[in-house]
């Protein structure tokens, strides 16, 4: 049997059986929507690093609508006792995180040079305004009610911030399966709260300390424990990431939407999310 292919001859995927006329068909990039995506892009200098950064921003704000939505459905999970359902989601909104840190990577091959030909062209947006961020921030517990005010000209925004608040945080789930599995916590542990980020209580820790004690007994927990671990490690990865950008390109000035900058980003370095199962390692 010989080989037919001419070696000197272009390939054509339409032999093998490839669809190749897409004029009444759905093709990959109507599907995708690419015609919007990739002209959603819309420099407002001739620096050319500006693409750089608005694709860098924009491709988080995606990451950062697939994390919601896990999120979400994590939190759904848990309160409705499908443990191994929302330890998949949970893992794979760590592995986001592990985008979003990447995306540092590339933004920091911009120099301070590069920058100043822009900066002035953003007046004062920041990623401090960040709806998405904002949400992800409430669903995990840090609920600072003043952070809805870069929001409040966006009514459809601060309805969706409104409507978090009004939910248990994704730790508040957690904690009210741990009273399912017999653990006594105060109430206000579990009561929906949206005015304060989560403080540390005692209560807390003693739980986490007796699961940590004897893992499989109380697997379910440890487990879940474990996942938010991995979540406020990358997490925090996150905001390290971001402050070290930041002063590699604009050192210690403001930043563009008044804040401190660095110093505001440094501050929030030290917010913890779920406090008692990082206070915990102390006293096992």
């Amino acid at each position: 049997m010989t080989d037919k292919t001419d070696p000197n001859e272009a390939y054509n995927p339409a032999d093998d059986g490839a669809e190749m006329a897409f004029a009444d068909k759905m093709s990959y990039g109507d599907y995708l929507g690419l015609s919007k995506i990739l002209t959603a892009q819309k420099a407002l200098s001739d620096a050319p690093d500006e693409l750089l950064f608005i694709i860098q921003h924009q491709t988080s704000e995606l990451w950062m609508k697939l994390m919601l939505h896990e999120l979400h459905a994590a939190r759904d999970a848990i309160d409705n006792d499908r443990m191994p359902e929302a330890m998949k989601l949970l893992a794979r909104v760590s592995r986001i995180m592990e985008q979003l840190n990447s995306a540092w990577d590339v933004l920091r091959t911009m120099t301070p040079s590069d920058y100043t030909r822009f900066r002035d062209a953003l007046g004062q947006s920041s990623g401090f305004q960040s709806l998405q961020y904002r949400l992800i921030e409430y669903v995990l517990g840090n609920r600072n009610i003043a952070m809805t005010r870069p929001h409040a000209h966006d009514p459809d925004g601060t309805a969706l911030l409104e409507s978090e608040l009004e939910n248990p945080t994704l730790y508040q789930v957690v904690l009210k399966f741990a009273c399912r599995q017999g653990f006594a916590l105060p109430e206000e542990c579990i009561r929906v709260s949206s005015s304060a980020p989560h403080a540390p209580v005692d209560a807390v820790r003693d739980l986490w300390q007796t699961v940590y004690r004897d893992p499989s007994r109380y697997w379910g927990l440890y487990e879940v424990g474990e996942k938010l671990v991995d979540l406020e490690d990358y997490f925090r990865r996150w905001r390290f990431n971001h402050v070290t950008t930041v002063e590699r390109v604009i050192g210690f000035k403001r930043g563009t939407g008044g804040t401190g900058g660095v110093s505001y980003l440094k501050r929030m370095l030290e917010v913890e999310l779920f406090p008692e199962l990082w206070h915990v390692r102390t006293v096992l």
